[in-house]
């Protein structure tokens, strides 16, 4: 393999796989790493370049491998570590770098770090968590999945800190003799030949020590842990030696779940020297709530709302460094679900919303089963959602005074098990991704929407093609973006320009037929999203109809 450049990731295109819900290859009802393998052929031809699997280390599945008990063994429902050097391998020879989730702001309550802090509190362990004594809960933070953010250890009058779930204790990054196992462990992936990682909840590694409570905002009591425990002062000395004992040894890509970031600190974490190669910005991601956590607060947003949250991010993150951009993934609804009116929700608005976002400036991600058109899944009582968040905020928004049936219809809109439903491959029963009842159930419209039956897909191969090897590839990658004012509420419009080229995407977000004056004379159109490719595309744009050309 060639030497790679220092950002050789600005080329890539990233698939995001969940692998519980990919294939499964031994007729359990889970996917595994065996059934990524045989799928590998799929993605080359898709044309990704690199694969980020989400968790697959030993884990009780509290929080769907989130909650890891050993970082240095697979989960027998995925396999082997012998399964995964083979995944490793045939992926490298097929040209697919592999990235993995990187979990180090809590582990699992089974953990063996933990187990220890609990069997003997004298033992180095118990620093390696943050426990509290007392009898009374240290404070009124309320965790990321509801409930108190502490949970009593058994015959002690003594509490631990959770920001997710019970099962999920937060590491003490206070602790230098910690961060230095967290760091070897992090080098022995990377000597393995991963190409590096997606970052999970890395900014509420730092805590006040202060341990405060504020004022309630909520009918529990309770106030939200994130002004306490999320990107605070101090957070810049753990995340720099992170990157200075692990990252910086390899020539590796870091993509940062950063939420809580402002964008003037964007620089720190995506700048030249910043902490991370790229991060998420949940800005424009979760316009549909007020809050990333608390799904009953709706908002009514407007398409022209989007389109200035959408350009504020891109033309910040272009002042600071390098944008990592999606529509889906494993936290989110499906984007057709999310940003198209449902009496517009089919295959022509699944690829207008893939142009809209794959052709800004940065790396493409995209999600298992977006490139398919895929919608929610809509469950019909809380007893069908695996999701933990689900369920908490379905108890929490009758707690807040909503009926059981709109606690669900705000559950079915925002659930996480909408994305994490297994992958339809074919039209069979369970979609041929198991010749057995599934761990989850499927979306209804898989018997239509299927990798063996859309026109979306072909869509997304032309649209990573045009990005990856065409004649406006290097424009593409490396052009700036700037957004264009000079067009309707509903349309969002921007220019990609690099060495004199330029090349234009309008993509109509609204409901209605909207009028547009194109910015100059159209040389050559790339994609059109209604109309097959026609060249004769007149000064109209139908309802998520998405436009590239030069």
């Amino acid at each position: 393999m060639q030497e790679l450049k220092k950002d050789w990731w600005k080329k890539e295109v990233i698939y995001q796989i969940y692998p519980k819900s990919f294939n499964d290859s031994n007729e359990d009802g889970i996917g595994d790493l065996e059934g990524i393998r045989q799928k590998l052929p799929y993605l080359s031809d898709l044309g990704v370049t690199m694969i980020w699997i989400c968790p697959i280390f030993k884990s009780p599945m509290h929080d769907n491998g989130y909650d890891i008990a050993d970082y240095e063994d697979i989960d027998p429902q995925f396999g082997t570590m012998d399964d995964f050097d083979l995944l490793l391998n045939e992926a490298t020879k097929l040209d697919i770098k592999i990235i993995l989730d990187l979990v180090v702001n809590h582990t699992s309550d089974e953990h063996e770090w933990f187990q220890k802090a609990l069997a003997d509190k004298n033992s180095k362990y118990r620093d390696y968590y943050i426990f509290k004594e007392g009898k009374e809960v240290p404070n009124n933070w309320r965790s990321q999945f509801g409930g108190s953010a502490w949970e009593k250890v058994d015959n002690e009058d003594a509490y631990y800190l959770h920001l997710f779930g019970k099962e999920q204790p937060d590491l003490n990054w206070e602790n230098p003799e910690l961060r230095q196992e967290i760091y070897q462990m992090i080098n022995r992936w990377l000597a393995k030949g991963i190409a590096g990682f997606r970052i999970d909840s890395i900014t509420f590694i730092k805590k006040d020590q202060d341990f405060a409570s504020l004022p309630a905002d909520g009918a529990d009591g309770l106030v939200s842990c994130k002004h306490k425990t999320r990107n605070r002062p101090g957070i810049g000395r753990f995340l720099n030696e992170l990157k200075k004992e692990t990252f910086e040894k390899y020539n590796c890509v870091t993509i940062g779940e950063a939420s809580g970031v402002n964008y003037e600190d964007y620089e720190e974490f995506i700048g030249e020297d910043g902490y991370f190669s790229m991060i998420f910005d949940f800005h424009y991601a979760d316009i549909d709530v007020e809050s990333g956590t608390d799904w009953f607060k709706r908002s009514h947003w407007q398409a022209k709302d989007f389109k200035e949250l959408l350009a504020q991010s891109q033309e910040t993150i272009q002042q600071a460094g390098w944008a990592a951009n999606f529509i889906e993934n494993h936290d989110q609804p499906r984007a057709l679900s999310k940003l198209v009116h449902p009496d517009f929700q089919n295959a022509r608005s699944a690829c207008g919303m893939g142009a809209l976002y794959f052709f800004l400036r940065g790396t493409p991600f995209v999600y298992q089963g977006q490139e398919l058109g895929m919608i929610n899944a809509e469950r019909r009582n809380i007893e069908e959602f695996d999701d933990i968040s689900s369920i908490d905020n379905y108890y929490r928004g009758m707690e807040e005074g909503y009926s059981k049936e709109e606690a669900l219809h705000f559950v079915n809109l925002r659930s996480r098990d909408n994305t994490r439903s297994p992958m339809p491959w074919n039209n069979e029963k369970y979609g041929g991704f198991s010749q057995v009842q599934p761990w989850l159930e499927m979306t209804e419209e898989y018997p239509t929407t299927n990798t063996q039956d859309s026109e979306v897909i072909s869509f997304y191969q032309k649209m990573i093609a045009l990005r990856q090897t065409s004649e406006i590839s290097q424009t593409l990658i490396h052009g700036t973006i700037e957004f264009l004012s000079n067009v309707a509420e509903n349309v969002i419009a921007y220019v990609r320009e690099y060495n004199g080229e330029r090349v234009y995407s309008f993509t109509n977000l609204g409901t209605d037929e909207e009028e547009v004056i194109w910015p100059k004379d159209i040389e050559q159109i790339f994609v059109n999203t209604h109309n097959n490719e026609s060249q004769d595309i007149g000064n109209v744009l139908s309802p998520y109809q998405s436009i590239l050309f030069k």
